[in-house]
């Protein structure tokens, strides 16, 4: 019995009867982009699963995660109680990543309408009642060089700003033009994000382990992957996901430090990754370097970066050594024709990586 596929524009009704009780979807981009790993002719979805949907892909291989129609009813529910009631959804993301197909889950179960739009934001329609827009940072620094689209943003009563950390540079541009904005926290396996602003959702529990690994729990938790019990057993216990991401707690909110791989040995000194990546996106503006550790017989670890900006080199190093610490800068930084990107926006690590190997 094959699992029922939607793709594109098929998508949001597909959810919308899944949630209402009809059989469970496979959401993807499109027929021929289905890991084979997810077996969609394999054996048929539990009943209580409404959504089999991909992690994003960017530091491996998707997985497929699977969603029940509670958990994905439990992260609705937050999410309207923490924004101030349920409302219209607008979603300029791919509907087969989480963020994207949440937006339709919410307006399903909420009662509101939802508007597919642009990734570009040039169309933002409003409805009377109360209006809700998800981004990634990405979108929202390209939307705020427009005065157009930044007053248009500003008639939303809230925008989630998710997939990647937003740099405070930028969150504080967003804010000082009136943009009710929103940083949340989450992923595929909770279905999307559960921790709005550093404070967890109703129900939601944080925890933070002696290696600063960050556990999230309850009812928005997924189910497991999708014929992989000795994936799901690594990260799932009970209602609880122990995720491959660093935290702590700064002032009662979780701050987001990078995934547990990010730090690296470089010449001796221990690198955090995700924190020159930040250092990079709030000097320099987001996405535009892209930085990789990659193996050197000398280093351990060489730090490197790529841009597809036209930028003078010496002056990236010498402005990241105004944040960093020596071990931590560039070591050699190459230009290269495009940065690839997930289509939520993310800097694809994973193809960077083998493009390097590849040219080194």
């Amino acid at each position: 019995m094959h699992t029922p596929i939607a793709t594109g524009a098929a998508i949001p009704a597909a959810v919308a009867e899944a949630l209402a009780g009809g059989p469970g979807v496979l959401v993807g981009a499109d027929d021929t982009r289905i890991p084979t790993g997810w077996q969609p002719q394999g054996p048929p979805l539990a009943r209580d699963v409404a959504v089999l949907i991909g992690t994003s892909g960017s530091t491996g291989a998707p997985k497929g995660v699977l969603l029940t129609r509670d958990a994905i009813a439990a992260s609705v529910r937050a999410t309207h109680r923490r924004l101030g009631g349920a409302g219209h959804w607008v979603c300029p993301l791919p509907m087969h990543y989480v963020a994207g197909m949440m937006t339709a889950a919410r307006a399903a179960l909420g009662g509101g309408a939802l508007s597919v739009v642009p990734s570009e934001l040039t169309e933002l329609p409003l409805r009377p009642g109360r209006n809700y827009l998800s981004v990634v940072a990405a979108q929202l620094h390209r939307a705020l060089e427009s005065d157009a689209i930044t007053g248009a943003l500003a008639g939303f009563d809230a925008i989630l700003v998710g997939g990647s950390a937003i740099p405070a540079g930028l969150l504080h541009r967003g804010r000082e033009a009136g943009l009710t904005l929103v940083p949340t926290y989450g992923m595929a396996e909770t279905c999307g994000g559960c921790v709005y602003a550093g404070v967890p959702l109703d129900d939601v529990a944080v925890t933070i382990d002696d290696d600063d690994r960050i556990s999230l729990s309850g009812p928005m938790v997924f189910s497991g992957y999708r014929l992989d019990p000795r994936l799901t057993e690594q990260v799932l216990a009970g209602r609880t996901l122990r995720t491959s991401d660093r935290g702590r707690w700064s002032q009662g909110r979780l701050q987001v430090l990078g995934r547990a791989d990010d730090v690296v040995i470089s010449g001796g000194s221990n690198v955090d990754l995700a924190h020159v990546q930040r250092v990079a996106d709030d000097e320099l503006g987001p996405g535009v370097l892209a930085v990789l550790a990659v193996p050197d017989e000398r280093w351990g670890a060489r730090i490197v970066a790529l841009t597809d900006r036209d930028l003078d080199r010496t002056v990236i190093t010498a402005t990241l050594r105004r944040r960093l610490d020596a071990a931590a800068v560039p070591r050699e930084v190459r230009r290269v024709a495009g940065l690839p990107r997930t289509s939520t926006g993310k800097i694809d690590r994973r193809v960077l990586r083998q493009r390097w190997n590849e040219e080194s």
